[in-house]
Order: C-alpha cells, then structure tokens, then sequence
C-alpha cells in the first residue's frame, strides 16, 4: 500500500475549501460531526467525520450502518484519538440524535434517550444546526469534500480497475495512514498551520476521557417527557482514565497489498 499512500499524498485540497464567511471557537470549545454516505443498499458504505473547531484535526471512521450504538461508539474513539473531550458537539438534525426539535419551547429540544445519556456521560452538550443552515458546521462539510475526492475516489480507482470493491476494513485501515501522513499534517487553508501541530494547543483545554459508557439504547420513541439540555453537564468529580480500546478485531486482507503492488507495477491508473 505504500505506493498508494505516496500517490494519495500529492492530492491536496481545491482553493474553494473554506468560505468567506467563517466562524472559529476557542480551543476545546466545539466538535462537528456529520455522516458520510458513500454507499447505500445491501452492502452500505458509511464514514463518521469528526472536526475540532479550533485545531481541525479530523478523525474518520468507516462503518457499516448509522444506528445510535454505531454512532456512540465512533464518538468514543475520535475522543481517544484527539485526547480529550469538547464542550459542545454540533450536528444536523440526525435521528440518532434528536427526535423533535423545539418541542418545550425554541431551542428546548427531545432528544434520542440513549444519545442523550451518553452525551452527559461524557460530558459534553448537544447543538444542532439552526433548520436549513447545515453550512453552519462548514468545517466538518469541507472536510468531507477532502476525504471523498483525496482519499475514496483514488482508492475505489485503483480497487476497482482489479475488479475489486472497498470494504470497512480495508478503508478504515487505509484511512489511518491518510490521516495521519496527509491529512492532518497539511498546511490548513484557514489557520495556515498543521492541524496536528494546533492540536497540541487545543488537548490542554480538552476534558478527560471518560470510561467506557455502559448504557442501553432503546427505541427512539416519541416519550411524554425527556430531559431538556440548556447548560453544558458538570463532570464527575472522579474519572477513571479509559482503558486503550483497540478497533475490533479484523482479518488481515493481504489479497489487497498485492493486487494494489500489481497496479502500481503495472501502471494500471
């Protein structure tokens, strides 16, 4: 893979991927997160995108469905990853997320129970995007562009033309490298510095890691009441440092080296 890698790191981003008008937050104040849907149907692919507002470092996740467990436990490990826990954590208007929107009054939202459980475990508070306005978390939605025209589009390619087709495992072990080589490491269009190397700044000012959570998601019924969030959570006065989660376990699919090596070799595009 490492000839797809090199190859994969000279695609850099459009001069058009930020807007004129932006909106920064201070460090370890907000994370955007949205879906990706690269495939529907009987065999689906999806990716978890997660943006720090003031580093940009992203972290992404292939999946195979968007179910509220799916989404809890790809929160956890982009958390793992960046370090620590934001304050706020900005969607759109996700199932998994919210149920209705201003049902106790503007603003005053039911949310998904099992979400809204995990969300105060963690410690951070849920914002939704105002109707209409999904641009709002524009730095996660320019960051998607990224990932679909530098890191899928160039994959599914060089798969495809061995009549090969991506799967979660290969794209989540791939995305990794991309992340961690090309992605964050690229001078940012906007704060003209490294995600990674802003990371830095913002870990200080992000909360702990909680562990695990042990929670049940139920049925996301309508319910006669739900909690209201107007602040963000108090933490608990003890957190016990997660223990290091690995990805779950997968098989090696080395047919994809070789045949990728072959391409390479071959000049297949």
């Amino acid at each position: 893979m490492s000839q797809l890698r090199a190859f994969l790191r000279t695609i850099r981003p459009t001069q058009s991927e930020d807007p004129v008008i932006r909106f920064e937050t201070e460090p370890g104040e907000q994370m955007q997160v949205d879906w990706v849907e690269f495939r529907k149907g009987s065999d689906p692919l999806y990716a978890f995108c997660a943006t720090l507002g003031y580093s940009r470092v992203s972290y992404v996740e292939f999946v195979t469905d968007m179910k509220a467990q799916t989404l809890i436990e790809c929160h956890e490990r982009a958390f793992e990853s960046f370090g620590g826990v934001v304050k706020r954590v900005l969607y759109d208007n996700m199932k998994t997320i919210v149920l209705e929107r201003d049902v106790y009054g503007e603003g005053e939202h039911r949310f998904h129970p099992g979400f809204l459980d995990y969300s105060k475990h963690s410690g951070f508070l849920i914002k939704l995007c105002r109707p209409y306005r999904a641009q709002t978390k524009g730095k996660v939605e320019r960051f998607n562009g990224y990932l679909r025209r530098s890191f899928y589009v160039p994959l599914v390619s060089q798969l495809r033309a061995v009549g090969l087709k991506l799967d979660a495992v290969t794209a989540n072990r791939e995305v990794r490298c991309w992340l961690d080589e090309i992605a964050n490491e690229r001078i940012h269009g906007t704060t003209k510095v490294k995600p990674n190397a802003r990371l830095q700044e913002e870990r200080r000012y992000l909360q702990v890691v909680p562990e695990p959570w042990r929670g049940k998601i139920a049925a996301a019924r309508p319910q006669r009441k739900m909690p209201v969030i107007k602040e963000a959570p108090k933490r608990p006065a003890v957190v016990t440092e997660r223990l290091n989660q690995e990805v779950p376990v997968q098989h090696e699919l080395s047919v994809y080296e070789h045949l990728l090596q072959q391409i390479v070799q071959g000049g297949v595009a």
